[in-house]
């Protein structure tokens, strides 16, 4: 395991910038998502927009760690079962779908990470449970950061909500440490028992991003060599947010004027953490 590396004031600024522009691609492209638009027509318009108006460049395009082949397209685009890194394609959407869009920016050198869950048309009543559920494990996931913490404290809330829900979480993908390298130290697990692996301390940047089945946690990979599904074909959910260790508690990075509002429970105890975008 690499350090963790800890962030100056400048790299604070420079991820501030980052994670809000991250956040505005998604405003941008939700009134796009309905019936009839391909996943593929989606990559194209983030895509467009991320380096024609914004002056940002996508991350995930070409991507290449260690083992896979490049990533081909802009974003990647996470329908029903596939649990993450859904590929951009001729998938046409249909009412009842859910989709993750998960977008990273790379702006002048810094990296913005975060996606959110959308609804084709009208979801069924499980869909819509589970992405609550969800959104409301990254935010309890969330409010748990603060120096002297641990992110073990993280991953057990998190693991406590899904179960208590009756879901499931994923265990081959966590969050990660963001900075100038996409993925870096530490590895935020989405489970475990509280006050055991690393200690937070101020101006760590890492993201908060559970994956959770309807079904059971257990995954497949597709022979892209990126996409991930459900094994049981279960629906998934995703939410993700980018989030700064300050010296009171956490700044969540990836905030914009559309992003969806967070929990009654984090508003009336968090308020100031997560700053209106300037």
């Amino acid at each position: 395991m690499g350090s963790i590396t800890i962030k100056t004031a400048e790299d604070i600024e420079g991820m501030r910038v980052a994670g809000r522009l991250a956040a505005e691609v998604l405003d941008f492209i939700a009134n796009h998502i309905k019936p009839g638009i391909s996943t593929g027509e989606l990559d194209k318009l983030c895509h467009d927009f991320m380096v024609d108006v914004q002056h940002s460049i996508p991350a995930p395009l070409n991507y290449c760690p260690p083992g896979y082949t490049p990533y081909p397209k802009s974003i990647c685009t996470s329908v029903n079962e596939v649990v993450c890194h859904g590929i951009p394609g001729d998938k046409v959407l249909k009412t009842g779908d859910v989709i993750n869009i998960d977008i990273t920016v790379i702006k002048d050198g810094y990296h913005g990470d975060t996606s959110r869950m959308f609804f084709v048309g009208e979801p069924s009543i499980l869909a819509k449970r589970l992405a609550e559920i969800t959104y409301e494990c990254m935010w309890l996931g969330i409010s748990k950061i603060r120096p002297g913490s641990h992110l073990g404290d993280i991953g057990h809330v998190i693991q406590q909500h899904a179960e208590g829900a009756g879901f499931s979480v994923v265990r081959e993908f966590c969050g990660h440490g963001i900075g100038k390298v996409f993925h870096e130290e530490p590895q935020v697990l989405h489970y475990g028992r509280p006050g055991t692996l690393a200690e937070l301390v101020p101006g760590m940047i890492f993201t908060v991003e559970p994956m959770i089945n309807a079904g059971r946690r257990e995954i497949r990979e597709m022979g892209d060599g990126w996409t991930i599904k459900t094994r049981d074909r279960s629906l998934s959910a995703q939410w993700e947010h980018t989030v700064l260790v300050t010296d009171t508690g956490f700044e969540v990075l990836t905030v914009s004027a559309g992003m969806p509002a967070p929990p009654a429970f984090i508003k009336e105890h968090h308020a100031g953490s997560i700053a209106a975008p300037a």
